[in-house]
């Protein structure tokens, strides 16, 4: 059995965070100056214009690409062959989103009870954490820091089966339209279908951390995601100020469900669609 010290999954963590808060992936770069060359409102094609030019500035400066760094959303692989030492697994994750978040001066904006005593963590902990056991002996990490001014729009919607495709459509505009420009758009949609109330919402969280390049693997999913990426860029919502360029891509993902349900759930991430990536 293969073994991993804690404090290895700390700094590798850390890093994460930093890397995550500065540098745009490549896919929603290009896919930001895509949006450019075919956007038609002359206000959306300089407002893409400051938005792609952040992006450069950022990774030129080690500088965080939005204020709002997020609450950290982590997903773990972790291999039931390989042994963590020297620690507890979830603390060295938090250990290393407090230290990512103290060493790269990114803001701290999780408070430790969400109601009647909202007092701030001061180190952004805890993250969101969600471990799948799979075979191997290695650890998958991915970090995503989601932003609340798009986390704040998304939604679930419980459909039954009877209200097929055009269901799903109509529940996943009736989001998007209810978000309007509040979520920083040019947005990036992730639809979770499937599952539970709260499997649906994992499904769509998990989908923003495909490519935007990647088309699902089921033809009828992936004609789904193209038609739905229509809807969303006929709306007029545009890159924060109106036009054509709404959504820069919509990941769909689904699950096995009960035979009487259709849960269907849309997470919408701003144009800082930041996620990083790891095997140990």
């Amino acid at each position: 059995m293969r073994e991993l010290d804690a404090k290895v999954i700390t700094e590798n963590v850390a890093e994460m965070c930093k890397e995550a808060a500065y540098y745009l992936p490549e896919d929603v770069y290009n896919g930001l100056k895509r949006g450019r060359e075919t956007e038609k409102s002359e206000v959306g094609k300089i407002v893409l214009d400051q938005i792609i030019r952040n992006a450069e500035i950022a990774k030129a400066e080690d500088r965080p690409y939005c204020q709002d760094t997020g609450m950290t959303i982590v997903f773990v692989k972790l291999g039931q062959d390989l042994h963590i030492t020297g620690g507890d697994f979830t603390e060295a994750i938090n250990a290393g989103i407090a230290k990512g978040y103290t060493e790269g001066y990114l803001r701290k904006s999780v408070v430790a009870e969400p109601l009647f005593n909202r007092v701030n963590t001061k180190n952004n902990t805890p993250g969101v954490i969600y471990t799948e056991i799979v075979p191997g002996d290695k650890l998958e990490i991915t970090i995503a820091p989601k932003g609340f001014g798009s986390e704040n729009k998304s939604g679930v919607k419980m459909l039954v089966p009877a209200d097929g495709v055009r269901g799903v459509k109509k529940a996943v505009m009736e989001i998007i339209l209810h978000a309007s420009m509040n979520p920083c758009p040019p947005m990036v949609v992730g639809v979770g279908i499937g599952g539970t109330m709260d499997r649906a919402a994992l499904l769509s969280k998990k989908a923003l951390t495909r490519s935007i390049d990647e088309r699902n693997p089921m033809p009828e999913y992936a004609k789904l995601e193209e038609e739905l990426l229509e809807l969303i860029n006929s709306t007029g919502i545009g890159p924060q100020l109106g036009g054509t360029t709404s959504a820069l891509a919509v990941n769909v993902e689904w699950g096995p469900t009960h035979i009487a349900g259709l849960p269907v759930a849309v997470t919408i991430c701003c144009h800082a669609m930041r996620h990083s990536h790891r095997i140990l």
